[in-house]
């Protein structure tokens, strides 16, 4: 079967998933709307399918890989919900504690594309943790559409208070010399921004990709060196950056921003059709190179 591709879709139908993925429209609304795109012999809920995730694509580090340990693990969450779980992974062979890094999913929990971001961060030699904020209704239930709802069920304020938990668990953590940074996708991008505001003594560089912005009367209360990636096609999202940028201006932040040309809101994620592998790649590289620069100096 071939691979899709966002050049395969309408860009009004792109954007009409994003509103569907995000909650703006109900899965009917999708339906009714994308109807106009069904040719061919398609039908709008073959195009629904067709735009969500892949999983047979998205293993780039298996779990078995030698140069990592992975596991689950549980953590406390006192102001929380009590008890978390998530997935750790640590670089094999590593001569003394590493860096840590926190991975935060998306609106739809642990799944399987994060976890391998988090295998990838630790062959990349960071110990990386990526909790499931879906532990509390148990875990990511296998299908990111399932996800989604379980999610929208959490109270936001216990979920921040849960991946705060996780920062400060991972900075004591045997494995990790207690330096952390934190990345994170879509609404973990915007968590990634809201730990970097709510921690500052604890997240030491924070990489949102396509995040959601903190309010500009926060800035000030970030340390972190920030990398922020952003997709050119994602309105939604990017109509919060000016502000963003010039609040971070403004207090005389670090930062450094990237736009990647072309690009649909999830072009880091290569189990759907948004991806993007050279843009993917390249923020990568930059994540990496970012993280090895302000967590290991």
């Amino acid at each position: 079967m071939k691979r899709l591709t966002s050049a395969d879709f309408d860009q009004e139908l792109l954007d009409l998933y994003d509103e569907y993925v995000h909650g703006q429209v109900t899965r009917r609304d999708f339906l009714d709307r994308s109807s106009k795109f069904a040719i061919g012999g398609l039908t709008a809920a073959a195009l629904l399918e067709a735009l969500g995730p892949n999983y047979a694509w998205a293993q780039q580090v298996p779990a078995a890989d030698p140069r990592i340990q992975a596991e689950y693990v549980e953590y406390p969450s006192p102001r929380g919900a009590s008890k978390m779980r998530g997935y750790l992974v640590r670089p094999s062979g590593a001569a003394g504690r590493q860096p840590g890094v926190l991975i935060i999913h998306e609106n739809r929990g642990l799944n399987p594309y994060i976890e391998d971001v988090a295998r990838r961060l630790a062959v990349a030699g960071f110990v990386s943790f990526a909790p499931d904020a879906l532990t509390p209704l148990g875990g990511y239930p296998g299908t990111d559409e399932a996800g989604r709802a379980l999610q929208q069920k959490r109270d936001p304020a216990e979920m921040t208070e849960d991946f705060m938990a996780a920062a400060t668990w991972l900075a004591a953590h045997s494995a990790c010399n207690g330096v952390v940074g934190v990345t994170g996708f879509c609404y973990g991008g915007g968590m990634a921004n809201t730990l970097a505001v709510r921690q500052p003594d604890i997240i030491k560089a924070a990489v949102p990709f396509y995040g959601g912005q903190p309010k500009p009367e926060d800035v000030p209360q970030i340390k972190a060196p920030l990398l922020l990636h952003y997709a050119e096609k994602d309105e939604r999202v990017n109509a919060g950056w000016p502000a963003y940028e010039a609040a971070l201006k403004a207090h005389g932040k670090m930062y450094e921003a990237y736009v990647y040309p072309g690009t649909n809101h999830g072009f880091h994620n290569d189990t759907t059709p948004r991806y993007d592998r050279e843009a993917a790649a390249l923020a990568e590289k930059r994540t990496i190179e970012f993280f090895n620069k302000w967590l290991r100096s």
